[in-house]
């Protein structure tokens, strides 16, 4: 008699490092260093009327993205249930089964812990405070405590993103500034919009899975609203730089035209509610801040060149 003995395929190294990868959602990774990047620009620029130096700006992006990628890693450990409800997520590592919860969360954890080390011992402690703080935010206020019991989730829970220029700023100076504060503002009142363009694209997964966005919670034509109203507010905010003095005329015409673009898009979207419509605003409202900080790095070069 032969008899078969199944044997479980083990992934290859490759494999296992685009699965944490996953787990580490690199591509916000990616945008958050950027903003970070730009704090510092703006920060040194302003301070020393120079760059940052490469042996303060790697490892303060390094440590940045190490309490980024492991808070992404702990949120799809936690929401691993509402993930594996949603068509738009349970090809996830986790709910698809390609990586164990548990190593999912100490993997996160890990990187929180390493990021805090990296960043208070080649940084500052208040960067290393800094980038805890944000994860814990994330984590705790934003995932466990407002995602699935209430609607202003997304609108309190965007701070956690926002962080990142408090950290950039915090390891040039070593302070928080009224220049980081309303880099902080701007990343908070982008948030929504750009989130709620994203829920209105997959409303029924979050409704299936008893999520209360805005589109589930107040409906649709409300979120469209919604979006239309913090697209002006955040669009004023983007102008404060340049009333405060420490970014340009370039800036301020880029923010201007950029801040347009994004209150027509969501007006737009008001008028015209098509699942078309919503995904074009996602789009435009990625690159808008992208777009948004790469101005400011810009608008900074130009001043120190003169």
């Amino acid at each position: 008699m032969i008899s078969s003995v199944s044997t479980e395929i083990k992934p290859t190294f490759g494999q296992l490092l685009k699965i944490y990868l996953e787990l580490s959602k690199m591509r916000i990774v990616i945008l958050l260093c950027f903003t970070t990047a730009t704090a510092m620009v703006i920060a040194a620029g302003q301070v020393y009327g120079t760059l940052p130096a490469m042996s303060l700006f790697l490892p303060t992006l390094l440590g940045g993205a190490m309490a980024a990628a492991g808070s992404s890693a702990i949120n799809q450990y936690v929401d691993r249930d509402l993930d594996s409800k949603m068509s738009r997520t349970s090809r996830r590592p986790i709910p698809s089964g390609r990586v164990h919860p548990t190593n999912a969360l100490l993997y996160g954890l890990g990187l929180i812990a390493w990021s805090f080390i990296l960043l208070t011992v080649f940084v500052n402690l208040l960067s290393a405070i800094l980038a805890f703080i944000g994860a814990i935010y994330y984590v705790v206020l934003y995932t466990l405590i407002l995602k699935r019991n209430t609607v202003v989730n997304i609108l309190i829970g965007g701070g956690a993103g926002a962080f990142p220029v408090l950290v950039g700023w915090a390891a040039i100076t070593g302070t928080i500034g009224y220049e980081a504060m309303i880099l902080f503002a701007i990343v908070f009142y982008w948030t929504p919009p750009h989130s709620w363009a994203l829920a209105l694209l997959v409303n029924t997964d979050y409704a299936k899975a008893e999520v209360p966005m805005m589109p589930v919670a107040r409906g649709e034509q409300v979120t469209r609203l919604q979006m239309v109203f913090y697209s002006v507010q955040l669009t004023l905010i983007t102008l404060l730089p340049s009333l405060f003095g420490f970014l340009g005329g370039f800036y301020l015409i880029v923010a201007a035209l950029l801040g347009a673009g994004l209150i027509y898009k969501s007006w737009q979207l008001l008028q015209d509610g098509t699942k078309a419509l919503a995904r074009s605003t996602y789009k435009y409202s990625t690159a808008y801040l992208a777009f948004l900080f790469l101005a400011m790095i810009i608008d900074t070069l130009l001043h120190l060149a003169l």
